[in-house]
């Protein structure tokens, strides 16, 4: 992770970033509704508003996100409920055990330049049989650099082993074609 980009994460949270909404999104809402509490990791927490959502509904929950000023709100927010919040980089995730059944990823995923090595943990941390519910964008075109979803990599997660359960496609708030995925991960590893 580059210097530049940390400080310019840590800066967006000097006042509210653009995607800071406070809100839990409905699809978060909805897989807690239908599945049972347990272990949760929330990569690239933010200001914690997911952690916050998921210790309420019963999960024993980890965030971590890169930008220490993001962790330092979350902190201050989380304050009432028992939630581990650290800053870590989700292509490493220092001293974070496993196994979770649930890794939550609101726009982390996409922005990742080493997306092997996210994965590699996220495998390494992941319950069998635990979900991994990921939104991100899209790339406007698939040769352009920076933030957003290519074709690759959709094609990398499959050859991973995780299994699609359901995708919901969309537009963020910026008009930019996005997508719900809901994964999971096989009982036993072939």
């Amino acid at each position: 992770m580059s210097f530049l980009r940390r400080l310019s994460f840590n800066l967006w949270y000097l006042q509210s970033p653009p995607w800071d909404s406070g809100i839990s999104p409905p699809e978060l809402i909805e897989f807690i509704a239908n599945h049972p509490a347990g272990r949760a990791i929330d990569i690239g927490c933010g200001t914690g508003t997911n952690v916050i959502t998921l210790a309420q509904h019963g999960w024993q929950v980890t965030g971590i996100d890169f930008a220490s000023r993001a962790i330092q709100i979350a902190k201050r927010k989380a304050r009432n409920i028992k939630a581990d919040l650290q800053v870590n980089d989700a292509t490493k995730l220092k001293g974070i055990n496993g196994p979770f059944g649930l890794a939550l990823d609101l726009g982390c995923f996409h922005g990742i330049e080493k997306k092997t090595d996210y994965l590699t943990q996220l495998s390494r941390v992941l319950a069998p049989g635990g979900f991994w519910l990921m939104y991100g964008f899209f790339k406007s075109a698939p040769h352009l650099s920076g933030p957003g979803l290519a074709a690759s990599d959709l094609d990398l997660i499959q050859s991973r082993g995780l299994h699609l359960l359901s995708r919901t496609d969309g537009w963020d708030k910026r008009e930019r074609p996005s997508a719900w995925f809901l994964y999971q991960r096989p009982i036993t590893d072939y």
